[in-house]
């Protein structure tokens, strides 16, 4: 007579279905991670460029906001780049 093992320990097949399962569950977290970071970088990206605008240049925004001339000029670029992004799509798209 044979006893079963009711605790059975799940096959390699299953081990390696269970690790994947598990990667891809922290991939899809990371994506969605990743574009709210985005999303939030192109938030600071205006929020910035307004208070270059309103500050009048660069080195006065840096010493208003408390933030280096490198980052103000970063966000600054990404302003630039997102704006150029939505021109090559509106004329790609063919509405502008």
């Amino acid at each position: 007579m044979t006893v079963q093992n009711l605790d059975k320990t799940p096959s390699r097949k299953q081990r390696l279905q269970e690790r994947q399962r598990r990667q891809l569950a922290v991939v899809d977290t990371v994506d969605k991670a990743e574009a709210k970071v985005r999303k939030a970088e192109v938030e600071l990206a205006a929020a910035v460029t307004e208070a270059v605008q309103v500050f009048g240049d660069e080195q006065s925004a840096s010493e208003g906001l408390d933030m280096s001339v490198e980052a103000i000029r970063r966000f600054l670029r990404m302003t630039r780049d997102e704006a150029a992004g939505d021109d090559n799509a509106a004329e790609v798209d063919g509405t502008s």
